[in-house]
């Protein structure tokens, strides 16, 4: 079991790792290697997951779900297989603890009389400064 959060723990046979060959660093061993990682996790399926938090990891997922509700991460960063494996599961469990999170809306609120009163009265400062510029110097204003 993969603990992700205090509510939730992934069974280890709902996710799915297929090993390929990476492109980027590695020298020869790149061509020889499968080091790069395609985790795939079932989201649509997947018993762990309470039904807000699924629906908050399919929005967050974007192009990385399949239309079957398979989310895919490939990971070819480090060289090793080992460290792709860990770096594909680490993003998948933070993927999964930021669909945890409850995001709070917002409430509109409106300006107080005092920052209305500010905004008009520097409004009309500078209408004054603007309107002393077209006079000529020596003229009464009047």
């Amino acid at each position: 079991m993969i603990r992700v959060n205090a509510r939730i723990e992934l069974d280890e046979r709902e996710i799915q790792e297929d090993f390929v060959r990476a492109s980027g660093p590695g020298g020869q061993n790149v061509n020889k290697v499968s080091s790069a990682v395609q985790l795939r996790f079932d989201v649509a399926r997947s018993p762990s997951l309470p039904d807000p938090v699924r629906a908050r990891l399919i929005a967050l997922a974007g192009s990385r779900l399949t239309h079957d509700g398979v989310l895919i991460l490939s990971a070819e960063r480090y060289r090793s297989q080992r460290r792709n494996r860990d770096d594909a599961r680490q993003r998948l469990l933070a993927l999964i603890r930021e669909a945890c999170e409850v995001e709070t809306p917002r409430r509109p609120t409106r300006p107080t009389l005092a920052s209305k009163k500010r905004r008009l009265d520097s409004k009309q400062r500078r209408g004054e400064t603007k309107k002393l510029r077209g006079l000529k110097p020596g003229t009464d204003n009047n």
